[in-house]
C-alpha cells in the first residue's frame, strides 16, 4: 500500500522529483544531440592515383594525386571508343575487311587481343565490342584505320589519334595526350584520374557505349573470305567489378609495364551514379578492391 504525503512536507518532494524527472530528460536529450552519425572516412588505397565524382553533377567526391600524369594502359580505349561512336552517320553494321597487319601488330607487341582473323569482315560494332571486352588491340587497329583519314594506314592512324587529341582538347582537359589507339604509346600517352573520369563520363551519355562496358559477355559471327559464317569464341569483359559490386555499369580495365594496373569505373544505386579512376595500383585484385572502396566512399558523400 502506498500512502500519500499530505501538507507541505507532500508538495516539496513532488517539486523535487519534477525537477529531477525534467533533469534527466534535459541531460538525455543532450546526450543524443550530442553524439552525430559520423561521416564515413576517405578510404586509402594502393593505386598512386585516384579520383571519383558524382556523375550527374561532376562534384568531386574523392582525390588522390588526381591530375598527376600517368601511363593509362587500355583505359585509352574509352576514348578510342568514344571518336568511333563520334563519328557522323556511323553505321555500326558496315563491315571491316582485317588485314594482316591488326594480326602482325598485337603479335609483335605481345598485345592484348581479340583474336580476329585475317580475311574476315567484321562489323564496327563487333569491333567495338572486341574493343572493350576482351581489351583487342587488333580491334583497336581495324578501328582506327577504318575512321581515319589519308591515303595509307599511318596517315589513317595518326589522323585517328589527333581526333582522340581534339575530343580531349573539346572537353577542356589539359593533362591528357594520346600517341597511340590503344595505349601502347610511344612516350607521350598519359592522362590524369580527373581527366579519364571526365572522358568516361562524357562517353557515358552514348547509349551504344553504355551497352557495350555493361556486357559481360558477346559473342560475335564474322564472315569469312570464302563467304561462310564463323562464329568467335566469346568475349569476356576483363573488369570483374561487373560480377563483384552490385550497380557497377563500366567502365574499362588497364594495365601494362609502366602503367601498372588501372580502372575506371562506374556504379550506380538508388538512381545515383558514381564514377572515378584508380591508376598505378599494384595487381588486378588490388585495383578492383581499390575501386570498390572509392565508390562505396562516393555513395556515403553523393
Amino acid at each position: 500500500m502506498i500512502t500519500a504525503i499530505g501538507g507541505k512536507k507532500g508538495r516539496r518532494l513532488r517539486r523535487a522529483a519534477a525537477v529531477s524527472i525534467t533533469a534527466g530528460a534535459v541531460l538525455t536529450t543532450g546526450a543524443l544531440a550530442a553524439a552525430p552519425a559520423q561521416a564515413a572516412s576517405a578510404p586509402s588505397i594502393v593505386a598512386k592515383g585516384g579520383y571519383v565524382m558524382n556523375n550527374s553533377n561532376a562534384k568531386t567526391l574523392y582525390t588522390k594525386a588526381a591530375d598527376t600524369k600517368r601511363s593509362t594502359g587500355s583505359t585509352t580505349k574509352i576514348m578510342t571508343a568514344k571518336v568511333v561512336l563520334a563519328q557522323p552517320h556511323l553505321n555500326l553494321d558496315s563491315k571491316v575487311t582485317i588485314q594482316k597487319a591488326y594480326s602482325d601488330y598485337v603479335v609483335s607487341h605481345n598485345a592484348s587481343q581479340a583474336h580476329l582473323i585475317v580475311g574476315d569482315k567484321v562489323t564496327v560494332r563487333q569491333l567495338l565490342y572486341g574493343l572493350m571486352l576482351p581489351s583487342g588491340c587488333d580491334a583497336a587497329y581495324a578501328l582506327a584505320d577504318k575512321f581515319g583519314s589519308g591515303s595509307t594506314r599511318a596517315k589513317r592512324v595518326s589522323n585517328f589519334i589527333g581526333k582522340m587529341n581534339t575530343a580531349a582538347k573539346n572537353l577542356g582537359l589539359t593533362h591528357t595526350h594520346f600517341d597511340s589507339f590503344d595505349g601502347i604509346g610511344n612516350g607521350a600517352n598519359y592522362s590524369t584520374p580527373r581527366d579519364l573520369t571526365k572522358i568516361a563520363s562524357s562517353a557515358m551519355k552514348n547509349s551504344t557505349f553504355r551497352t557495350l562496358v555493361k556486357t559481360k559477355k558477346y559473342t560475335a559471327k564474322t564472315i569469312t573470305k570464302t563467304g561462310s559464317t564463323r562464329t568467335m569464341a566469346a568475349w569476356t569483359n576483363t573488369n570483374g567489378l561487373l560480377s563483384s559490386y552490385s550497380g557497377t555499369i563500366g567502365v574499362k580495365t588497364g594495365s601494362g609495364p609502366e602503367a601498372k594496373y588501372c580502372l575506371v569505373f562506374a556504379a550506380t544505386r538508388g538512381g545515383k551514379t558514381v564514377i572515378g579512376t584508380v591508376l598505378a595500383s599494384s595487381s588486378i585484385a588490388q585495383r578492383e578492391s581499390d575501386a570498390k572502396k572509392l565508390m562505396s566512399y562516393g555513395f556515403t558523400r553523393i
